[in-house]
């Protein structure tokens, strides 16, 4: 059996533990696991390739809404198979690249397999069985297959190969799930050209976000696309060569069928501990095989750790770059690092954006006496020059402290200006001073963010205003 001082599931936030190691001089022998393509899901299957195909969507957009400005121009064509084999060569180029550094490594041996525990410390892969002094689990999630009547009789995609195996448009294309996954990819195929319809069984897309981000994103994505909340999808079937979804309108009890050349399955993420059987070496999961870990991303076993996805909270990249580096201080230099999740930020990248950063008002209200700041961006130069209206910039305040317990944002570039409240919700006391005492550029995008830190108000005042 070999032995190495570090076995490490999974190729994405982790390689930055194993990187800064290396890179320190510490001499450690390390084992990779990866059951996929190399590089982690973000790069290969995740927020990367995505990001590359919708900012080819933003142009159409913008193209297809120019006339407002007085442009008179015409969509001649957009190429769907060019986008897509572009695209895929990128994510494949970089994922070979860190598959080939990895396997140089004189440090590194990297098994491309599934790895199984099957005994404490002890993994098999791919027939050989390899045993480590400390354990990484970032082995990620996978997406989550409704156990729906018909799903095994009709061919569908989810993220893992929507990106490699799709080359020609679908004419119609059925989404499920309103979730960011769904809304981006099918805001991508509906302005490639698709007729999308998107199902969810919930009463609104984005449940996680604010109702009134929620209510004006479905508004502006139903330009363009078919968008159905709480509908559940209770049936796939084949009729000839047509895909058939029937949905149950949950209001109504009524069954409804759509015909599909493309069904796109984006209604969750599920774990990967059915495969890697971490219980087989001590460590705790949850009823839905989500990793548990401690504050400080101790699992249950000592000297294994997990972190990003495969504890099945807060699934972001940048949320597992951060815990690689808690992990770091903590299973290498003897640290004791807690992890802090008050303000981590996420954004959805359709057009408009969404992104949203700690407390929404709801649960701020529960917890604390708040204040609401509210301003839309036409409320600015740079909003009312870009001819927008409607989109906001919402701030969630403890009324006693000053503290920023929240804040959400609907419009363009808004992952970009949450970036500044985010930095502030990490300064010792997490107020919006700064922004008072200091300066915004005018006429800037950003004057909707100061503006909103201006006009606070009661909550019950808010909503007045906001109505």
């Amino acid at each position: 059996m070999k032995h190495y001082d570090v076995i490490v599931f999974g190729t994405g936030s982790a390689m930055n533990i194993v990187s800064e190691l290396i890179n320190r001089g510490a001499n450690l022998r390390f084992a990779v696991i990866e059951n996929n393509m190399v590089g982690g899901i973000c790069l290969t299957r995740g927020c990367i390739p995505s990001k590359l195909l919708l900012e080819v969507a933003r142009n159409i957009r913008r193209i297809r809404e120019a006339e407002k400005f007085g442009i008179k121009v015409s969509l001649q064509h957009a190429d769907f198979t060019y986008t897509m084999e572009r695209v895929w060569r990128r994510i494949y180029r970089e994922s070979k690249e860190i598959e080939h550094s990895l396997k140089r490594h004189p440090l590194i041996d990297l098994y491309q397999t599934d790895g199984v525990f099957v005994g404490d410390y002890t993994v098999d892969v791919g027939g050989r069985e390899i045993e480590g002094e400390k354990i990484l689990l970032s082995t990620g999630s996978k997406p989550a297959i409704p156990k729906v009547p018909g799903i095994d009789s009709v061919d569908f995609y989810t993220n893992d190969n929507f990106f490699r195996d799709l080359r020609e448009l679908p004419k119609r294309t059925v989404v499920v799930g309103t979730g960011y996954v769904g809304l981006e990819l099918g805001f991508f195929l509906a302005m490639m050209g698709s007729q999308v319809t998107v199902l969810g069984r919930r009463p609104r897309i984005l449940p996680g976000e604010e109702p009134e981000v929620s209510e004006l994103l479905q508004r502006d994505l139903s330009r363009y696309m078919d968008i159905r909340t709480s509908h559940e999808v209770v049936e796939f079937r084949k009729n000839g060569e047509r895909k058939i979804v029937v949905a149950e309108n949950k209001v109504t009890g009524d069954n409804v069928e759509f015909e599909a050349d493309a069904i796109l399955i984006a209604s969750g993420r599920a774990s990967y501990s059915d495969v890697t059987r971490p219980e087989k070496t001590g460590v705790k999961t949850d009823e839905k095989g989500w990793i548990v870990v401690d504050e400080y991303l101790r699992t249950t076993k000592e000297d294994i750790w997990a972190f990003g996805d495969a504890t099945g909270k807060l699934m972001y990249k940048h949320k597992a770059n951060y815990e690689s580096v808690i992990v770091y201080y903590n299973a290498f230099l003897g640290e004791e690092v807690k992890a802090d999740y008050h303000a981590v930020p996420h954004a959805v990248f359709t057009e408009p954006e969404v992104a949203s950063v700690g407390m929404r008002e709801e649960e701020a209200r529960e917890k604390y006496d708040i204040l609401v700041g509210y301003a839309t961006y036409d409320e600015t130069a740079k909003g009312e020059a870009m001819m927008v209206s409607d989109y906001f910039v919402k701030v969630i305040l403890d009324k006693d402290t000053r503290r920023i317990l929240g804040a959400h944002i609907v419009g363009p570039e808004a992952s970009i200006l949450i970036q500044e409240i985010v930095n502030l919700m990490y300064t010792d006391d997490q107020t919006a001073e700064p922004i008072y005492r200091g300066m915004h550029i005018h006429p800037a995008l950003s004057e909707v963010v100061e503006r909103a830190f201006f006009h606070l108000h009661e909550p019950e005042e808010w909503h007045r205003h906001e109505h």
